[in-house]
């Protein structure tokens, strides 16, 4: 994978992408009598690689859903850099830097993996329909740069060879890497990963776990990650929060986590080690 000096281009060479302090403050979710968070309180750093674990049913994608404006929490704060955001609606949410892939992936089958990146720019554009139907020399230019982001994005995921295909007519892994790099090209503060490795197999779980470390370490990106692969988990993320019920069971390192008889016995039942 390409190995950048700094930060690359689309983020600035000189300051850091931006804070990404996320502060969420008893958060409590239902659907009629079922509770799907309560009283949930987490933190994630700017540069952070936050990851939430726990069985099916935890809350997890709950959590990941109020975070991104999906579902509206009846009690608590949400907190992004200062800003209450609990009841912003999505498209305002991508605009404050708050960027998302999902469990099920989310493209454009029928569209190009470049057009598929395009449409994240949307947020970035500064010319309106009338210009954008002329085509003007304004326009051009500003075509040209996003381009350029684009293809940065395209080199650093490695997606050279695919990025004028089909997105329907790709494995799912490589889907997989096209829905991340749609994100990134949002140029988000914070990237919330809904089970990126599922589906995926070795090869492809490596490469996207390379794709993430660098992100993290070498472009400061801010992340929060559910996944269900402990290995990865346990391997890529600089702290775990572990949810059961809808409740925060525990929060700690990975050794901790790993290492915690409640955790242990709420994910994988007594007598089993967490790898």
């Amino acid at each position: 994978m390409k190995a950048f000096r700094g930060k690359p281009s689309i983020y600035g060479t000189a300051v850091p992408q931006g804070a990404a302090e996320l502060t969420i403050s008893d958060l409590s979710l239902h659907f009629g009598g079922v509770k799907a968070l309560s009283a949930v309180n987490i933190e994630v750093h700017s540069g952070e690689l936050l990851a939430v674990i726990g069985p099916n049913g935890a809350g997890k994608t709950s959590l990941l859903n109020c975070i991104t404006g999906f579902y509206r929490a009846q009690k608590g704060r949400i907190l992004f850099n200062g800003q209450d955001i609990a009841a912003m609606p999505t498209h305002e949410l991508i605009r404050v830097g708050i960027g998302r892939t999902f469990q099920n992936i989310e493209l454009f089958p029928g569209m190009s993996v470049l057009s598929n990146m395009m449409l994240a720019r949307h947020i970035h554009c500064k010319y309106h329909l009338p210009a954008a139907g002329l085509f003007s020399r304004g326009v051009r230019h500003e075509e040209i740069r996003h381009r350029r982001i684009l293809e940065e994005l395209i080199d650093f995921l490695e997606m050279q060879s695919i990025r004028n295909k089909t997105v329907g007519s790709l494995p799912y892994g490589m889907m997989k890497r096209v829905e991340l790099g749609r994100a990134l090209a949002l140029e988000p503060k914070l990237l919330v990963l809904d089970e990126p490795f599922a589906g995926m197999n070795l090869e492809e779980k490596e490469d996207m776990v390379r794709f993430l470390v660098e992100l993290n370490e070498a472009w400061g990106q801010t992340m929060i990650l559910v996944e269900h692969d402990m290995s990865i988990v346990m391997s890529i993320a600089q702290r775990i929060v572990v949810l059961n019920f809808g409740e925060k069971l525990a929060e700690g390192t990975a050794e901790e986590i790993r290492n915690h008889p409640e955790v242990i016995r709420a994910y994988l039942g007594d007598n089993v080690s967490l790898y």
